[in-house]
Formats: C-alpha cells, structure tokens, sequence
C-alpha cells in the first residue's frame, strides 16, 4: 500500500473534479497518457495527492504503481501541497557536507512540520532537494524563488521572519 505523503486531508471542489474528469476522458485512448494526465492534474490541484493519482490510474487503466512510480520519479511532480512560501533546502553533497542538514533540522523545529509538508494554515510547505544548482554558496536554501546561501542554523529565524504577514 502507497504512504499518502501528505498530513493534510485532501479536498476537491466541484469544478476541480469537473476539469479533472474531462481531461482524463480526452487521453483515456492515447498510449504514453500518464506524464500528460499527471501535468494536466498539477496544474488543476497544485500537486498530485495519492487520491488523484489513483483516479488517473482508473481512468488510464494503468497501474496506480506506475502512476506513482512516475509522479515520484521526476522532481516537477509534487505530492505534497505547496504553501504560500515553498522553503526548499539542498541535501546534495556540497551543501550537506556544510550543514545543510542541520539548516534543514532548524526549519522542522521552527515550523513544526518535516519535509515534503505544510504547515496547516498553508502559508509554509518544505522539501529537501538534492541540489539546486548553488554549490558555491553552499549551504543552499530557496523560498520561493528567492535563494539564501552560507547558512549556518541560527539564519533560518531571521529569514523566516521576513516572510512574516
């Protein structure tokens, strides 16, 4: 059985289901269905919550193993809800090797919940990637598209209450 990676409960609206129903009906037929079915779906919900998944699955008449096998494989597929500021932080090795880790254990305890999450009033969400591409200013962490680099754990207070509202 697949773990639901997200804590918060998914909820569709009527016109969500609608567009949803619609799309997968248009690609029912074609082979090669699941990347598109799995963009179209983001696009309707923001991220791709197990529920969807299985639907595009019946609807495709495909696996819910290879759905999820390919939502999870390629990082423009999120399964987790996104809040109004996505903090991502780098694990990949240059950044790790600087700490990272311990930027990344300050972000869970300052906003009390762990990567690939959000915070229940939706305002934070916060993935660990393996690498963002910013190596010399390792350690790396973005929110949004704004990029903080040379972290060090005591940062993580001071730039989150910049994004205070």
């Amino acid at each position: 059985m697949l773990k639901t990676i997200s804590s918060l409960p998914f909820h569709d609206t009527p016109e969500q289901h609608e567009k949803l129903v619609a799309m997968l009906e248009s690609l029912k037929d074609q082979p090669g269905a699941v990347m598109p079915a799995l963009q179209q779906a983001q696009d309707i919900y923001g991220y791709l919550p197990i529920e969807v998944q299985k639907q595009i699955a019946d609807a495709l008449e495909v696996s819910l193993e290879e759905v999820y096998g390919v939502s999870t494989f390629y990082s423009q597929f999120a399964l987790s809800p996104k809040g109004k500021y996505h903090i991502s932080v780098c694990l990949g090795t240059a950044c790790y090797v600087k700490g990272s880790d311990k930027v990344l254990d300050r972000l869970i305890t300052k906003l009390g919940i762990n990567a690939e999450e959000c915070t229940p009033d939706g305002k934070f969400s916060l993935t660990a990637c393996r690498c963002i591409g910013a190596c010399g200013l390792a350690p790396v962490m973005t929110i949004n598209d704004e990029v903080y680099g040379r972290l060090v754990p005591e940062d993580v207070d001071k730039i989150l209450a910049q994004y205070a509202d």
